[in-house]
């Protein structure tokens, strides 16, 4: 009965699709569908042809839903899997699947995956598909979101992006509300396009319908923000899950642990780490390898080396990956016999070298100047049969730039385009930077001009190099001009902007409401094309390059070109801390400090969070012109905009500093971002010299004192610029301290003030003997150092009172 039943339903469903000699899938699309829809895609989405006039045109089969209803209770997800995958007729399998869609029973991932590889991959499916959906909508019968879920999956399969925007756009005109899995679908792709404001918007307007969000919702989000250097919504993305009792699983805790080492948030990521394992979620080795990565591209070594024997107890191997990270941080870190060791330990534990580690080997030793052992490197590359990339040459290349050795790097990046025919924009760009930082920028030009020749694209680090070159050789106006050639040379769509007068453009915000709103309306394509067309608008100047010619313009005092360029960042949405803090120092350079304040001001109304350069140089203005209270309430801001700050101590530390009790303020401070140990010891430095400038040396020692007490580094100009002012003051004692630590941390002391500690030494009463101390250590440590003549006469005559003292009975 059952097979009878089955049979007919099937016979019914196939007088919906007569067979016709058109070709294997059945008949071919209605006449409605001309254009470029005829073959492989999707009916047009146009005004002049709408989507449902394609169905009104085709006159629907008989129903055989009903009969399918009849016998559903005798059919199981395996029965429907095999009708998908043996049913060669193509319409009448995706009539069965759409009917299959319906019912909960029938949805596995099997079938899912298996209707997705042939969409993808078989001649015509996807048109036979659409007209499936728009007969099966002309029955009047329900499409489920499942339907378009498949549909979407393939046309990202094939990388079709903008199709699959295009096919959930086109879901209302079926009357079909997305389901979580479709939007997740769809916001994945969309931030694989990297367009964040468009997975934004579709996540609000997934809120407003109703359709709650799961874990893979907030994972795709979170991962969004992370990679786009947005860690503080990522991380209000991760509690908004949690207070909606969501567990995160490994790859979610993985994704936010590695968006704070990105963000230089050590501290705050192993936390995150502990959490996860408190928590009964096992980290994998992703997650230890994301976390070993952090602390050694924040110069970590040491943390990273003692946490190892802990994930080795959890059964983490180190293996190719965890050895790349590990040496590429010792690297960084100047360890280089360290280096040795653990490259001499993987090749004991057999772990096999790929291209990926021997780049980072050339590339660690190039930049030391070892260039010997570089080259040992790629020999040894070659011998294990692996074939150098162009990133293991252009560190051999860097290598000889940076040691001046400028005709070996020329010679070689010849050799590599004459053998392998190569003309690499690396390569180029790396020469260009390496004859400009040498002053040959004539030299550069000509490379410049020769990539173009031999049809190599300069890209924007290349424009940025010669750029920069540019401007420090103080040709600013061809500097300009450059600017001029990345925006209109190669790239019209910019030339219409720049041509539609002050309205040419629209900045970030202005640009994200559109965005919003486009998705409101359901004109989702719509908003994808437009953000597609801006990115991919060609060889555009980056951030970099109008930084660096801001920057070049601020130190030739030319400030109204300046600001006017970055009026222009702010229109294109294009400004960042960098522009701004440029800016600002070059405005506090001019004397116009309130001009600059006026610019922090308005970075923060737009939105773009102060980084700590752009704090730094307020605050170091600040103490330059003795505003110590401004300076202080400017550290305060900048820590309190940073994630594991109290707020509370930080209101204690400024009750001291307003009471005048600096040592007290300083150390509320210190206690806090110790235990945080990934703070920055700038502020601290600045404020010591600050507080020198406003000669309040008794408090600029207390602060000497603190971060001496602690261990912590004292900057060479805080140093320097203690120590004149205490020998001024007659702190002889304190004076000596200062002076000692220089000499231990081996920090150069100036001529100058070693002659004028000394002098105020040899004068005094009671300290003169200690002249000769300091005199033998820094023999000891084999130091050179000039005595003025003033110096020297002092010297001598407290030379013979020594000698007259030791030769003197009893």
């Amino acid at each position: 009965m059952f097979q009878l039943s089955f049979q007919l339903a099937l016979f019914r469903l196939s007088l919906s699709h007569p067979r016709r000699s058109s070709g294997p899938f059945g008949p071919p699309p209605p006449a409605s569908l001309p254009g470029p829809y005829g073959s492989t895609t999707a009916p047009p989405t146009t005004s002049s042809s709408p989507a449902r006039s394609s169905r009104s045109s085709t006159p629907p089969g008989p129903a055989v839903e009903p009969a399918l209803d009849r016998i559903s209770p005798f059919l199981s997800h395996d029965v429907v899997e095999s009708v998908v995958r043996e049913q060669r007729d193509r319409a009448r399998c995706f009539r069965f699947l759409l009917w299959a869609m319906r019912d909960r029973r029938f949805r596995v991932w099997d079938s899912h995956r298996l209707v997705v590889g042939m969409l993808a991959e078989e001649d015509g499916a996807l048109d036979v598909y659409w007209r499936v959906l728009e007969e099966v909508s002309s029955c009047g019968l329900p499409i489920v979101s499942d339907a378009f879920l498949v549909l979407i999956s393939a046309y990202w399969e094939m990388g079709m992006a903008e199709k699959a925007v295009d096919a959930f756009g086109r879901m209302r005109d079926f009357d079909c509300e997305p389901n979580v899995y479709t939007y997740n679908k769809i916001m994945h792709i969309i931030w694989r396009k990297q367009l964040m404001w468009l997975a934004l918007a579709i996540y609000n307007k997934m809120a407003k319908s109703d359709c709650l969000p799961n874990r893979a919702t907030y994972t795709i989000l979170i991962d969004g923000f992370c990679k786009s250097g947005k860690i503080k919504d990522a991380l209000k993305m991760f509690d908004e899950m949690t207070l909606r009792g969501i567990s995160p699983n490994e790859r979610t805790y993985t994704i936010v642990v590695a968006g704070l080492c990105q963000a230089k948030s050590t501290d705050h990521a192993y936390k995150l780490f502990e959490s996860m394992r408190e928590s009964g979620c096992s980290p994998d080795s992703v997650t230890y390898n994301v976390l070993l990565d952090g602390f050694c591209k924040a110069g970590k070594i040491d943390e990273a080396l003692l946490v190892l024997p802990t994930f080795a107890k959890e059964g983490y191997a180190l293996g190719l990956k965890g050895y790349s990270t590990l040496l590429n941080g010792l690297f960084k870190a100047g360890r280089y016999d360290e280096v040795d060791v653990w490259y001499r330990r993987m090749v004991k534990e057999e772990v096999i070298p790929d291209v990926t580690l021997y780049a980072i080997m050339i590339r660690g030793w190039s930049n030391a100047g070892r260039m010997e052992d570089a080259m040992n490197m790629l020999e040894e590359m070659t011998q294990r049969g692996l074939i150098p990339n162009s990133y293991c040459y252009n560190a051999i290349v860097k290598g000889f730039c940076d040691l001046g050795l400028l005709d070996k790097a020329r010679s070689l990046q010849l050799e590599i385009s004459q053998r392998d025919s190569i003309h690499d924009a690396c390569t180029y760009t790396i020469l260009i930077c390496g004859m400009c930082r040498n002053g040959l920028v004539e030299e550069a030009r000509q490379i410049f001009d020769e990539m173009e020749k031999h049809g190599c694209l300069p890209s924007v680090v290349t424009f940025n190099a010669l750029m920069d070159g540019l401007c420090k050789a103080g040709e600013l106006k061809e500097a300009h001009l450059l600017l001029h050639k990345m925006e209109i040379g190669r790239n019209p769509s910019i030339l219409l902007r720049l041509s539609q007068g002050s309205k040419r453009g629209v900045d970030s915000e202005s640009l994200k409401e559109m965005v919003s709103q486009l998705c409101e309306s359901g004109l989702i394509l719509k908003a994808y094309q437009l953000l597609i067309r801006l990115a991919n608008s060609g060889v555009v100047p980056s951030i970099e390059t109008y930084n660096t010619l801001i920057n070049g313009f601020c130190k030739a005092g030319e400030l109204t070109a300046a600001r006017n360029l970055l009026k222009e960042l702010q229109m294109k949405g294009l400004a960042d801390s960098v522009t701004y803090a440029t800016l600002i120092d070059g405005l506090q350079r001019a004397d116009r400090e309130e001009e600059a304040f006026e610019v922090f001001d308005k970075m923060e109304r737009v939105g773009c969070s102060p980084s700590s350069s752009v704090y730094k140089c307020l605050i170091t203005w600040s103490c330059r012109r003795r505003k110590l209270p401004l300076a202080f309430s400017l550290w305060l801001k900048y820590l309190n905009n940073l994630p594991g700050r109290d707020d509370r101590t930080l209101k204690v530390a400024e009750e001291h500093f307003e009471k005048g009790e600096v040592e007290q303020a300083v150390r509320q401070l210190l206690q806090l971002e110790m235990s945080l140990k990934d703070f920055d010891l700038a502020p601290y430095n600045i404020f010591l010299v600050g507080m020198c400038q406003a000669s309040r040396i008794e408090e600029a020692l207390k602060i000497f004192l603190l971060l001496k007490e602690n261990r912590l580094d004292i900057s060479y100009t805080s140093c320097s610029t203690l120590l004149p002012a205490l020998c001024k003051e007659g702190n002889l004692d304190a004076s000596v301290e200062v002076f000692r630590h220089m000499l231990e941390r081996g920090l150069h002391v100036k001529f100058r003030h070693c002659n004028q500690l000394l002098r105020s030494l040899l004068l005094s009463n009671d300290r003169w003997q200690w002249a000769f101390g300091l005199i033998d250590k820094m023999e000891s440590l084999g130091l050179k150092f000039h005595l003025y003549e003033s110096t020297e006469s002092l010297l001598y005559r407290r030379s013979n009172t020594r000698n007259l003292e030791q030769a003197a009975p009893g």
